[in-house]
């Protein structure tokens, strides 16, 4: 994947994350709770991800 696509599935699993996060709150359900902070991580690591593929000009 390049820099964009890393940092537009990025944005994606941040906002499925958060939804997720809401949900499980909402409902009292830990394990959808976790499954969304796993999701957040899951994009922070994308857009890590992404960065790095920016700084080394997609050669990853």
């Amino acid at each position: 994947m390049g820099r964009l696509s890393d940092k537009t599935n990025a944005a994606g699993n941040r906002i499925a994350g958060g939804a997720k996060v809401a949900v499980g709150k909402a409902v009292g359900s830990k394990i959808i709770l976790a499954d969304g902070r796993i999701q957040k991580v899951k994009a922070t690591v994308q857009d890590v991800s992404g960065a790095i593929k920016g700084a080394l000009g997609n050669k990853i």
